[in-house]
């Protein structure tokens, strides 16, 4: 596509801003600029705000993609745009406790279906749809593990023109009893011996989460090769975190951080889902792009 001089500064300023590679520039002017683009098309057609569902596993870059589309959208197209996470959505962590007391412990680990406060992920969905200004969107502060206080939330002061929606298993389907019987590693052999945990899992999926994927427009996805990338991905995710924090000096502030081993077992929570939805995910996305170990692109599905 033609590089204007306005699309060039934005990539430069955006790549420094999240200390990128160089090279993120030539791969954001082939296919993320291109997607902001169709993106943008889909807008001028519809007669309502469109919402885009964004998936990819834990590290592969859905966070950086997702700010981009946003940034492009807003600072060149003058669109309104709006990052909703599934990460935001988590319960605090007395509530998980709660589960972990009255269903199975495991969940008393943010991260899968059931875990998310999926009536208020509704709430907004619909509030954003309806064009409504003047509530609150919320946010979840990984470090403490909690929701940052509701006074710190940003609120919609003017109607939203696109909702990007991203999360690890956004859009992942429900499975059968014979896939759950079947446990995907020592967490689920060792800590869900008779299923509970899973089967619990699968529900909430059924039941909450896949009505909301229709409300969604436009799917997108980075798929990565293998769920074994995830741990080297969850890593450097989590030292970049360390690293934001170095100079926090509220010790709870840092109490989420976790050791290398801590990592190991905590992705073992993501697994099966992950797995889920690099089986089957890309069959209904309109966008995929597939990444190899290092996360480059090395297919495209959904952009000429």
């Amino acid at each position: 596509m033609k590089v204007t001089p306005e699309s060039k500064r934005l990539l430069e300023a955006f790549i420094e801003k999240h200390q990128l590679d160089a090279n993120f520039g030539d791969v954001a002017l082939t296919w993320f600029i291109p997607l902001a683009e169709k993106l943008k098309m889909h807008h001028d057609g519809a007669e309502g705000p469109i919402f885009v569902g964004i998936n990819g596993c834990q590290g592969s870059g859905k966070s950086t993609l997702t700010e981009l589309i946003l940034t492009y959208l807003v600072e060149i197209k003058q669109l309104r745009v709006i990052n909703l996470s599934l990460d935001d959505f988590y319960f605090s962590k007395d509530y998980r406790q709660q589960l972990a007391q009255n269903i199975h412990p495991l969940l008393a680990t943010r991260g899968v279906p059931g875990t998310h406060d999926t009536a208020l992920l509704k709430q907004v969905l619909l509030s954003l749809k309806e064009r409504k200004t003047g509530f609150a969107i919320p946010r979840f502060n990984k470090a403490t593990d909690d929701p940052f206080p509701t006074e710190d939330w940003p609120i919609i002061e003017e109607p939203v023109d696109i909702i990007l929606m991203e999360g690890w298993c956004w859009g992942v389907t429900a499975q059968t009893n014979e896939q759950l019987s079947v446990p995907v590693n020592t967490l689920e052999s060792e800590e869900d011996s008779n299923s509970v945990w899973r089967t619990f899992v699968n529900q909430q999926l059924q039941t909450e989460y896949q009505n909301l994927y229709q409300l969604m427009d436009f799917w997108v996805m980075l798929k990565a090769p293998s769920f074994e990338c995830v741990f080297d991905w969850r890593l450097q995710q989590e030292q970049k975190l360390i690293q934001k924090l170095a100079t926090a000096s509220n010790s709870e502030a840092n109490s989420g951080i976790m050791s290398a081993n801590e990592i190991k077992r905590f992705i073992q929570h993501y697994q099966r889902l992950t797995d889920q939805s690099l089986a089957t995910l890309s069959e209904t996305c309109d966008v995929v792009f597939e990444l190899d170990k290092h996360r480059k692109i090395i297919n495209v599905k959904g952009i000429k």
